[in-house]
């Protein structure tokens, strides 16, 4: 009887396809538990941080109201006075990112660039990134600051609403327009599709608080339908959705469907009263 015998080179091979096989392994492990806490810190740590940090920002604001005091420098008018007329500068989230705006050519969303300089505007409208009202909408159980601009480093990623900035200021004659995240980074727009004709969104500033009432809304859009931000609202891509009459307007835009930015949705609200503070 023959026994077979195993050559040396056999093995060596057999060695080799084994560690090849666990050092495979052990990548792919790796590579899953990298995704997963890339998943983890996306959905849950950058929410946290960013409701943390908007929870906080409207605090200050609200004692800072309530001392009589303003929101910081360049702020000693109501923000309602000496907004622009017209629509801003492209500028921050690029294409395929998730920051609810809309885009107003190769820079992105409409709102002037948050991250740039910081100094007073004329008549003493906020500066750039500057946090100055606060969003209230009673059936989101939502309370979140309003910054100036569309940047996402300065201003969305942390969990604000922000506003375009060209559009009106709260109160004002014209369209009040702001876009928030509605996934991640405290994703205060999320449950926007819940909001129904009738339902009170409220903002409020250093001097006083306006209470809009939702009167329309616009499902799906492109995100290049800067119709819907204009001072009488209309869609450029879907003509039935929208105001014919000038007024007081506020807008409200966000990507959808959820966890995409292929498409906007957006809810308009109506002036319905003015409540000076204090």
């Amino acid at each position: 009887m023959r026994i077979p015998l195993v050559q040396h080179s056999t093995r060596r091979r057999r060695a080799r396809y084994r560690r090849v096989l666990w050092s495979g392994a052990e990548v792919l492990v790796t590579a899953g538990v990298l995704v997963l806490l890339l998943v983890v810190h996306q959905l849950w740590w950058t929410n946290r941080e960013a409701r943390e940090g908007a929870e906080r920002r409207v605090e200050a604001l609200e004692r800072a109201w309530g001392a009589g005091g303003g929101a910081g420098p360049g702020t000693g008018m109501d923000a309602g006075e000496g907004a622009g007329p017209g629509i801003g500068d492209g500028s921050g989230s690029g294409p395929g990112d998730d920051d609810g705006g809309l885009d107003g050519g190769p820079g992105g969303g409409l709102g002037r660039p948050g991250g740039g300089a910081r100094d007073s505007r004329p008549g003493g409208t906020p500066r750039s990134s500057q946090a100055y009202a606060v969003l209230r909408i009673p059936r989101l159980g939502l309370r979140v600051p309003v910054a100036e601009g569309t940047s996402r480093r300065d201003v969305l990623d942390k969990g604000y609403v922000g506003h375009y900035a060209g559009t009106q200021q709260p109160g004002r004659q014209g369209n009040f327009a702001v876009a928030g995240h509605r996934n991640t980074h405290g994703e205060p727009f999320r449950r926007l599709d819940r909001l129904r004709s009738g339902d009170e969104v409220e903002v409020e500033t250093r001097n006083a608080a306006y209470t809009y009432v939702v009167g329309r809304i616009l499902p799906r859009t492109s995100p290049r339908d800067t119709g819907v931000i204009r001072p009488v609202p209309r869609s450029l891509t879907r003509p039935a959705y929208g105001y014919d009459a000038p007024g007081r307007y506020l807008t409200l835009t966000t990507c959808t469907p959820e966890y995409t930015s292929r498409y906007r949705m957006v809810v308009w609200a109506v002036l319905v009263a003015t409540r000076p503070r204090g």
